[in-house]
């Protein structure tokens, strides 16, 4: 009997071993929105859409921000909240001492790479 899950794995390594760039950007900017989907929904108190008593706040739509990384820049949807604000602090953390992009660029780093400020 063949194994769905060890099929999809192979094909989910092929594609890797074989992607070009734009998946590999896709790949990275579904991954980066997942987690600030989770993020927000955690400060929010409840998922987008999602009915609860133990919302505290709501989401209030997105702003672009070009992302440069390894693979090419990538456009992320940022996700804004009604009461206060919301950046993802893994975006900010600087690059090791000594390693690549341990410049300052901007001032916002993830794994030595640059997410552009506002009108940038």
């Amino acid at each position: 009997m063949v194994n769905p899950t060890m099929d999809l794995l192979e094909w989910l390594r092929k594609q890797l071993e074989e992607a070009d760039a734009d998946l590999l950007r896709e790949m990275m900017r579904l991954m980066a929105s997942m987690l600030m989907d989770a993020e927000v929904a955690a400060i929010c108190g409840a998922e987008y859409r999602e009915r609860s008593e133990d919302r505290v706040n709501s989401r209030n739509g997105h702003r672009q921000r070009p992302w440069d990384t390894r693979v090419g820049t990538i456009d992320l949807a940022i996700p804004k909240l009604r009461e206060g604000s919301y950046f993802p602090a893994w975006l900010l953390q600087a690059p090791p001492a000594g390693g690549e992009g341990a410049h300052l660029r901007g001032g916002r780093f993830l794994a030595g790479r640059r997410l552009h400020p506002p009108g940038g």
